[in-house]
């Protein structure tokens, strides 16, 4: 750290860290960037990578996970939350008439495979987790009752009060099937939706449009389940208002059918999956406790995390003896020893098991939305990116040209990624955030 700091080129080391927002493990480049006049072959700009401290340039690493960058985690979660938001109240390119349309904000769990610890309250006030009279014993010989009232942050919560009886094949299975299982859902909801109002499916694509936006969250005892934005449009999208009978009663209606009614079967294994019961569908409102800033907040927040909850890692691991090296609880340890040996199936290789076992066998996108939802997440990058590119001409550090006259030839390498220990300690200083744990 101190000989980072007696460095000559310092100022242009912490603008370069400052540039990347504080990111933990910044992509080192290599290289250089040449702008000609495409009708005098003349150079107008160059930028090389050769006078920058260290001879690189870093960028950031751009992640979705706040356990591996918090940094650039954070610029996700916000431009997730403006997506979001956007189809809600509009802004970002969609028209703000769509806050009158009808928006419900569902939640689709996963089904039980097995009694956990769990915390609830009532008036404020812990209950007990389970607490059973004459509880029977299960057939390994634990008593399936626990009076305890935990804490928020018992690490219990989520463990299965008899890990012998708990499913975890059934578990894992879920998860690599529930993508699957959302689209069933989907389809399921405007073929509801259509019969509802008296509608074939191609009189309602002429009539109505359903939209919607839905992030993955992992429950405690380490299956995921969905939040969903679902919306009801005209046949333009966000542009045209929904038809009068196109409501959002209807439209519930259709939301607790499909969830009741699809299934999603895994053939090698005979085995079914469907929507656990604990379905929750509600109407998002401008004022009260279910705003639009609140479930965008609420999404956006979830978009950025994976299975941290459940105690497992944020990288791959391809072998029970890789598996041995970390210190895990042993519910994560169970679930993911579960996708190896899935995983080693010659019948179950489509499901990537073992290359997701990380994720205790989710493959899926964490947040996604249908394409007429609201603007994208590449059209906010592109506008950052627009924003940051005229501040460079303004302050000089670019020239002013027509970019339909200039060629940009450009050569890049990649020369490594992440920050020494003094590094990160100067970053964390320079950007007023914390080091955390260094994945």
């Amino acid at each position: 750290m101190i000989d980072r700091l007696n460095q000559p080129d310092y100022d242009r080391w912490a603008s370069q860290i400052k540039r990347t927002g504080g990111c933990r493990q910044p992509i080192h480049l290599r290289g250089k960037v040449e702008h000609y006049d495409q009708a005098t072959g003349h150079l107008l700009h160059r930028y090389t990578t050769r006078n920058e401290p260290d001879g690189i340039l870093r960028v950031p690493c751009k992640t979705r996970r706040a356990s591996r960058c918090p940094a650039c985690a954070e610029t996700y979660r916000a431009d997730t939350y403006q997506l979001v938001r956007a189809g809600l109240i509009g802004g970002k390119g969609v028209p703000e008439t769509v806050s009158a349309h009808p928006c419900l904000f569902v939640t689709l769990t996963a089904p039980s495979f097995g009694t956990v610890h769990t915390r609830r309250e009532k008036n404020g006030k812990a209950l007990p987790c389970h607490a059973r009279r004459n509880a029977e014993s299960c057939p390994h010989g634990q008593v399936m009752s626990c009076t305890e009232r935990h804490g928020a942050d018992d690490p219990r919560l989520g463990e299965p009060l008899c890990a012998d009886c708990y499913d975890y094949e059934g578990s894992v299975l879920f998860n690599a099937i529930s993508s699957e299982l959302w689209r069933r859902f989907t389809e399921a909801l405007r073929r509801r939706f259509a019969k509802l109002s008296g509608l074939t499916l191609r009189e309602l694509r002429q009539q109505a449009v359903i939209s919607f936006a839905k992030v993955a969250e992992y429950q405690r005892r380490g299956v995921v389940h969905f939040h969903a934005v679902i919306r009801l449009d005209g046949p333009d999208g966000p542009t045209s208002p929904p038809p009068d009978w196109a409501t959002a009663e209807a439209l519930a209606q259709a939301v607790e059918h499909a969830a009741g009614a699809v299934t999603a079967e895994i053939k090698p294994l005979s085995r079914t999956f469907r929507w656990g019961t604990q379905l929750d569908v509600r109407r998002i409102t401008m004022t009260g406790d279910l705003t639009e800033q609140a479930v965008a907040a609420y999404i956006a927040k979830y978009a950025t995390k994976a299975a941290e909850c459940v105690g497992t890692l944020d990288r791959r691991i391809h072998t029970l003896d890789e598996l041995a090296l970390f210190p895990l609880r042993e519910h994560a340890r169970r679930l993911i020893a579960e996708c190896l040996r899935l995983g080693a199936l010659d019948e179950l290789t489509g499901l990537r098991l073992t290359q997701w076992a990380h994720m205790l066998g989710f493959r899926g996108h964490f947040s996604t939305k249908s394409r007429r939802y609201s603007t994208t997440l590449g059209a906010l990058r592109a506008a950052r990116q627009e924003h940051q590119r005229a501040e460079e001409i303004t302050t000089g550090r670019l020239p002013l040209f027509d970019e339909d006259t200039v060629l940009v030839i450009a050569h890049w390498r990649y020369a490594g990624q992440g920050l020494s220990a003094g590094d990160q300690l100067l970053a964390a200083a320079l950007t007023g955030s914390t080091l955390g744990d260094h994945p």
